[in-house]
C-alpha cells in the first residue's frame, strides 16, 4: 500500500526559492559594498570578506537552482519527482564551502607575516563590517526558520553559513581595528580560525549529502517515533522494517506492520490506509508512505470468554454474549494461559443494546479473540471492524477446555452473526 500527502509540495518549495533569491540579492549587495569600500580605503580584510560573500552568492544560487528543480511536477521519466535535485545542490554547496575554507587558510597564512600600514582611522571599513553583521543576522534567522519549516537541507546549510558570516564580519571588524593599532598576527590568525570553521562545515555538508544520496539510515529518532505511533493503532500487532529515505526536503517511509493472521484482505488494506494517513498527518515532511501488511503469528493473544461465574479457568461458558454476567480476559502466550481479569457486565440492568455496549467495553480493553456460543449482528460487526476474531463454541464448557480446543485448531471461526436479531 502507498500513501501520498495530498497537499501541493510546490507551495513549500516556493517559500524556499523566495528566501534563497532574497539571500542572493542581499549578499550580492553586501559583497559589492565590502569590495567597493575595501578597494577604496585599502582594507585587505574587507576585500577578503567580499570574496567570501561572493562565494556565498554561488552557494545561494546552487540552493535556488536545486529548489527550483525540486518543485517540478512528477513525470513519467521522473515518477518520484526531482526532490533530490535539492540534495545535489546541497552537495555542491558543501563543496564550495570547503573550497572557501581552504582558500581562506592560504590567505590567512600569508597575512600572518604581512602587516599593512593604515592611512587613517578606518571608519568606512568598520561601518561596512557592521552593516554586514546586521544583514547576516537577518538572513541567518530567516533562512533557518524557512529551512526548518519546509525541511530544506540547502536552506539549513546556507543558514549555517550565514551564522558564520556574522562571526566572520565581527572578526573582520576586530581585525580592522587591530591592523589600525598595528597589532601583529591578529589579522592572519582570525582568517585561519574562520577558515577552519568554514572548512569543517563544508566537509560535514558534503558528507551528509553523500549519505542521503546513498540512502543511509540517518533518522533514528524519527524511526523510533514512527514505530511508537504505528503500534498505537488498534489492529497493529507489531512494526518492523521501518526504512526512511530522504529525497530533497522530503522523506519517504517504507515499513511492515503485523496484524492478526485471520484478517481478511480488504481489512488489511483498510489498516494500511489508516497507518499511512496517520503518518502523513503527524509528520509534515513525510511525502510518501509505503506499507506492507503481514500476519503476525508469534503474538500474545488477548481473549475474552463470556462466563456464568467467577471461577478462573474452571468458569463455565455463558450461552448468551450480551447477558453473560462476567467476561474472563485471558493472555495466551506460547502455550501459557494467564488470567488477566474477570470483567463484570455492568449493562445487564440497563435498557438498549446490551450486546453493543458489552462489545464496546471489550474493544476498549482491547481484545483480539472472543469465544461464544452465539452473537448478534450489531455486536458481531462492531467486533470484526476492530480486528477481533470470533470463534464458535458448540456447547457450554469450561474456560480451560475452550482454550484447549482453540490451541488444537478445533474451533471454527464465526464468519457471520448467528442470531437473527441483536437481543443481548
Amino acid at each position: 500500500m502507498e500513501g501520498t500527502r495530498p497537499i501541493d509540495k510546490r507551495e513549500q518549495l516556493e517559500k524556499g526559492q523566495r528566501i534563497a533569491l532574497l539571500s542572493t540579492l542581499l549578499i550580492f549587495a553586501l559583497a559589492f559594498l565590502k569590495a567597493f569600500v575595501g578597494y577604496t580605503f585599502n582594507s585587505p580584510l574587507l576585500i577578503a570578506d567580499a570574496w567570501h560573500s561572493g562565494a556565498d552568492i554561488l552557494i545561494n544560487l546552487s540552493s535556488l537552482i536545486g529548489l527550483k528543480l525540486a518543485s517540478k511536477k512528477k513525470s513519467n521519466r521522473f515518477p518520484y519527482g526531482l526532490y533530490r535535485a535539492e540534495t545535489i545542490a546541497c552537495l555542491l554547496i558543501g563543496a564550495l564551502i570547503a573550497f572557501i575554507g581552504v582558500d581562506m587558510v592560504k590567505d590567512g597564512w600569508h597575512k600572518l607575516f604581512l602587516m599593512d600600514s593604515p592611512d587613517g582611522f578606518p571608519i568606512f571599513p568598520i561601518g561596512a563590517s557592521i552593516v554586514s553583521c546586521v544583514v547576516a543576522s537577518f538572513l541567518a534567522v530567516k533562512q533557518r526558520a524557512i529551512g526548518k519549516a519546509i525541511g530544506s537541507q540547502a536552506l539549513l546549510a546556507t543558514a549555517k553559513e550565514a551564522f558564520f558570516d556574522i562571526f566572520t564580519s565581527l572578526f573582520v571588524l576586530v581585525g580592522i581595528v587591530c591592523v589600525y593599532a598595528q597589532i601583529p598576527y591578529v589579522e592572519g590568525a582570525i582568517i585561519i580560525l574562520i577558515a577552519a570553521l568554514i572548512l569543517k562545515l563544508g566537509i560535514e555538508t558534503v558528507w551528509k549529502s553523500i549519505m542521503i544520496l546513498m540512502d543511509a539510515d540517518m533518522d533514528t529518532d524519527l524511526k523510533l517515533s514512527i514505530e511508537e505511533k504505528l503500534n498505537r493503532i488498534h489492529g497493529v500487532k507489531g512494526v518492523t522494517g521501518v526504512k526512511i529515505r530522504r529525497s530533497g526536503p522530503f522523506k519517504i517511509v517504507n515499513c511492515i506492520i503485523k496484524t492478526i493472521p485471520s484478517l481478511i484482505l480488504h481489512k488489511s488494506h483498510e489498516l494500511a490506509d489508516i497507518a499511512e494517513n496517520m503518518l502523513l498527518t503527524e509528520y509534515e515532511n513525510i511525502e510518501s508512505v509505503f506499507i506492507h501488511v503481514e500476519p503476525e503469528k508469534e503474538i500474545v493473544e488477548i481473549a475474552a470468554i463470556p462466563v456464568q461465574d467467577k471461577n478462573g479457568l474452571e468458569s463455565k461458558l455463558h450461552p448468551h454474549f450480551g447477558k453473560a454476567p462476567y467476561f474472563i480476559i485471558l493472555n495466551l502466550d506460547n502455550g501459557r494461559i494467564d488470567i488477566d481479569s474477570c470483567m463484570g457486565n455492568e449493562f445487564l440492568d440497563k435498557r438498549g443494546h446490551i450486546g453493543l455496549n458489552v462489545a464496546k467495553s471489550l474493544i476498549g480493553y482491547p481484545i483480539y479473540l472472543l469465544f461464544v456460543l452465539s452473537i448478534g449482528e450489531i455486536s458481531f460487526h462492531l467486533l470484526k471492524n476492530h480486528y477481533v476474531d470470533i470463534f464458535k463454541v458448540d456447547k457450554e464448557m469450561k474456560v480451560k477446555d475452550i482454550i484447549t480446543l482453540y490451541k488444537a485448531n478445533k474451533l471454527d471461526p464465526i464468519t457471520k452473526p448467528n442470531l437473527s436479531k441483536q437481543q443481548f
